[in-house]
């Protein structure tokens, strides 16, 4: 049976950063990806992404992002991770959809299907895409319109002649109402007032990374990074402005009725579709088996230095490094994450090398 140094689980940005810094530091891994091909989360984002459009994406350890344009996000960024998984020659096996992992004895054991693989440690890097979350509210199933989640946005084209309601407080809302707004009507609600930033600087990110990780540390289940950041608006949501739907968001509706929604002082409001920007919870159910929850819900992680974002090891099983978890899930933090995760590996290891060494 072969055990490996350790295994990244994901190779969107925060695993292809931590598999190149296993390899640099010659440590015996392997990556499995869910995806038939590489990109992550960003080969499935909407064809009306461009690169224009992203909120940023970092460098990978020896590799410039690409620049910014109005080509497809979800072809170029998944060419530049197929380009830097076989430049650095990661060994990334795909499609591996892992179902969990467990703890035997001193090892881990990640399962897929039929399949297994022994490892001493392990690095969690799947990312939030695939768990969608939509709240629940009455009368949900009652809806003869459509309803659709972020992960399923067809693209503007889809919504013209169709009103729109758009649920979220999100970066994802305010782009869908940017691109919707100057082609069909459009509502838009949210639980809180939205927040607007004039100004974004280095130490403004820092406060607000800082705040996400506080509630890592104490066990409890990750914030977004824009509950305490704000939202600002980019040039290409200028004439959404004007038109007046930022200003016009309304709070909550109380219920889901077949052709609309019903308002909390009685009043109705007709609409085809309910498009829900409401955001997605960590992919981390395959963990389940080693218990590194706390009693609050999240899974709380320590820190290998000042850097709120190389908070990546589980509090419970020091085996265990989760990048693109809480405070770095961003590229930037990723990336971080990915560094401060191998680094974590090698520690382990050399622990446990000195301890059976006596």
């Amino acid at each position: 049976m072969h055990v490996s140094d350790s295994l990244v689980i994901g190779a969107g940005q925060a695993g292809l950063s931590a598999s190149y810094h296993l390899r640099r530091l010659g440590l015996d891994h392997v990556v499995l990806d869910a995806d038939p091909d590489p990109g992550g989360a960003w080969r499935h984002r909407w064809d009306s992404l461009t690169m224009d459009d992203v909120h940023g994406v970092a460098d990978l350890p020896d590799s410039a992002a690409p620049g910014r344009g109005g080509d497809r996000a979800n072809a170029v960024i998944p060419d530049w991770f197929g380009d830097y998984e076989r430049a650095h020659d990661l060994p990334v096996l795909r499609p591996v959809r892992v179902d969990r992992v467990e703890s035997v004895g001193d090892l881990l054991v990640v399962r897929a299907g039929d399949r297994s693989w022994t490892t001493r440690t392990l690095v969690n890097a799947t990312g939030t895409w695939t768990q969608p979350f939509v709240p629940y509210y009455p009368g949900g199933d009652t809806f003869r319109g459509e309803q659709l989640h972020t992960v399923d946005y067809p693209g503007p084209e889809h919504f013209e002649g169709k009103r729109v309601l758009v649920v979220g407080g999100g970066a994802s809302a305010v782009q869908f109402l940017g691109e919707l707004a100057p082609r069909t009507d459009v509502l838009w609600v949210t639980r809180r007032e939205p927040v607007w930033r004039e100004e974004w600087d280095a130490q403004a990110g820092r406060d607000a990374i800082a705040l996400v990780e506080k509630r890592v540390r104490a066990g409890l289940p990750p914030a977004s990074v824009v509950s305490v950041t704000g939202l600002g608006l980019r040039p290409q949501e200028q004439e959404a402005a004007r038109l007046g739907v930022y200003d016009a968001r309304r709070p909550m509706f109380a219920r889901i009725e077949p052709d609309g929604v019903r308002w909390s002082d009685g009043s109705f409001e007709p609409v085809d579709v309910i498009l829900w920007a409401t955001g997605f919870r960590p992919a981390v159910s395959h963990l389940a088996p080693l218990r590194l929850r706390s009693t609050h819900g999240g899974i709380p992680l320590l820190s290998i230095g000042k850097d709120v974002q190389t908070a990546v090891t589980a509090a419970a099983d020091p085996r265990v490094q989760l990048v693109g978890y809480g405070p770095s899930a961003s590229t930037i933090g990723g990336n971080r994450a990915g560094r401060a995760a191998a680094i974590a590996v090698l520690r382990y290891l050399r622990e446990q090398e000195q301890a059976a060494a006596g």
